[in-house]
């Protein structure tokens, strides 16, 4: 009697680590799109949201400054850099900037990027309409693409008394290099950017 106890006993304690284990393992491979999705949902982390359309902008609606950084990480062989520093805009109003990425090597590159705004308190109030950095990049040997991000600082920004001061935001972008599987781009010629912007 007290053996087959035992023995129901260690199956039960065995069920039971093997049931642990399985959910801890869901829960790790579940925790960085809901990380993700999260910092999405909330801005938390200088994370941006995405919107379809710019809700326009009022005439006395306050002028925010956005600054332009781009960065490659280690072993990227791209240069990257923004096409222009800066821009003044109103909150609310559609803006098109674009980066420039060049691939100097022999031999295709793909890239992705990730992204982030600071101060990072002002991420649920930047959205982007479009961007490169929703897609993989590959550029072949030589080529240089102009690459566009369209977005808005939501009007928002200045009735949340944790963002009303906030005047100046940074948009931050880092590249790195992948080993491409399918791979689409949303980038023009620099030649066409040029057109677009004059």
């Amino acid at each position: 009697m007290s053996d087959r106890t035992n023995t129901r006993g260690k199956r039960v304690t065995v069920l039971a680590s093997v049931l642990i284990v399985s959910c801890m393992v869901a829960l790790t491979a579940a925790a960085v799109p809901l990380y993700q999705l999260f910092c999405q949902v909330t801005g938390f982390g200088g994370t941006t949201t995405t919107a379809v359309a710019a809700p326009g902008a009022a005439d006395d609606a306050p002028l925010v400054t956005v600054r332009f950084n781009a960065d490659t990480a280690r072993g990227m062989p791209w240069d990257f850099k923004p096409m222009q520093l800066e821009v003044t805009a109103r909150l609310g109003e559609q803006i098109t900037v674009f980066y420039e990425a060049s691939n100097p090597t022999d031999h295709p590159v793909a890239g992705t990027s990730t992204y982030n705004v600071t101060p990072q308190k002002v991420g649920a109030y930047f959205a982007k309409i479009d961007c490169f950095c929703f897609t993989e990049q590959v550029l072949q040997p030589g080529q240089s693409v102009a690459m566009p991000v369209t977005f808005f600082v939501d009007p928002e920004l200045v009735i949340d008394p944790v963002t009303q001061e906030v005047r100046t935001i940074t948009l931050s972008y880092t590249f790195f290099e992948i080993v491409p599987e399918e791979t689409t781009t949303s980038a023009v010629s620099a030649g066409s950017a040029d057109a677009a912007i004059n």
